[in-house]
C-alpha cells in the first residue's frame, strides 16, 4: 500500500512587538501548531511526500532543532491528519494514492495581484539583500500547460474540487454565468452527490490529466489546498 501526504490551509505569522507565533489558517478557521507540528506542516507544505520521505525530513529538521525524542514522527502526524491540517492519500499505485490525496481537496489560486508582487519583488530586492537573480526567478511569470490553464481557469471562478474540477474538464465546460448553472453542471443527475463525486470521476478520461497539472501547480506554489 503506497502513501502519500501533503499540508492543507495556508500559514500565517500573528503577533506584536512582545512576541509572534505562527499558526495555520484553514477554511478562516485558525489553528496554532507547537513546534513538532509546525515542522511537519512546513516539511509538506506545498509538497507532496511518502511516509519515508516525510519522516526522514521530519527527523532531520528536529535534530537541528535540538529535540529529537521529543514528538515521535507517528505520533505528529496522527495529530495532524486528526486536526486536518494534512492530507493523507493511499492507494496500490502512486497514481491511486495521489488521487486519493487530491480528488476532495479544494484547490484556491495564489494572489496573482501585480501590484503586490512588485512591492514584494522590491522589498526583497532592495531591503532583504535577496540577489536579484534570485527574486527574478521567484517573480517570474508562471508558465502553464493548456490543461493547467483550464484548472486555473475553474478555480478562480469558484471554490471547486479536484473532482468537480475534472468532471468541469471532462465535460469542457469551462464558464459559468453564476453559482447555480455550476452546480446544475456537477451535480445534474440522481446518482452524483458531494460526497460521492471522487469516486464518479476517478476513472474519466480527463482524471490523470488534471491530477498531473493540479499537482504540478501546486509543487509550483501556484494554488494551495482547502477543504470543503
Amino acid at each position: 500500500m503506497k502513501k502519500l501526504y501533503t499540508a492543507v490551509g495556508r500559514t500565517q505569522v500573528n503577533g506584536n512587538k512582545d512576541g509572534r507565533y505562527p499558526l495555520v489558517i484553514l477554511n478562516n478557521r485558525e489553528y496554532i501548531l507547537d513546534l513538532h507540528e509546525f515542522t511537519l506542516w512546513t516539511i509538506l507544505n506545498w509538497k507532496i511526500l511518502t511516509e519515508a520521505e516525510a519522516n526522514i525530513c521530519y527527523k532531520k529538521k528536529q535534530t537541528e532543532l535540538g529535540c529529537l525524542s521529543s514528538c515521535s514522527f507517528d505520533a505528529c502526524m496522527y495529530r495532524m491528519i486528526q486536526r486536518g491540517l494534512v492530507a493523507e492519500g493511499a492507494g496500490e499505485t502512486a497514481e491511486d494514492a495521489l488521487y486519493n490525496l487530491l480528488s476532495e481537496l479544494c484547490i484556491i489560486p495564489i494572489s496573482e495581484n501585480l501590484l503586490l508582487r512588485a512591492v514584494s519583488f522590491i522589498r526583497l530586492t532592495l531591503f532583504h539583500g535577496v540577489p536579484f537573480s534570485v527574486t527574478r526567478r521567484i517573480f517570474s511569470k508562471d508558465r502553464r500547460t493548456p490543461d493547467e490553464k483550464k484548472v486555473m481557469h475553474l478555480a478562480n471562478q469558484a471554490s471547486l474540487s479536484t473532482a468537480e474540477i475534472i468532471k468541469c474538464v471532462e465535460s469542457n465546460a469551462l464558464d459559468f454565468a453564476n453559482e447555480d448553472q455550476l452546480m446544475d453542471m456537477l451535480y445534474h443527475d440522481d446518482m452524483t452527490t458531494c460526497d460521492n463525486i471522487a469516486e464518479v470521476t476517478r476513472n474519466l478520461p480527463a482524471s490523470r490529466s488534471v491530477l498531473t497539472s493540479i499537482a504540478n501547480l501546486f509543487l509550483r506554489k501556484q494554488i494551495i489546498f482547502e477543504r470543503l
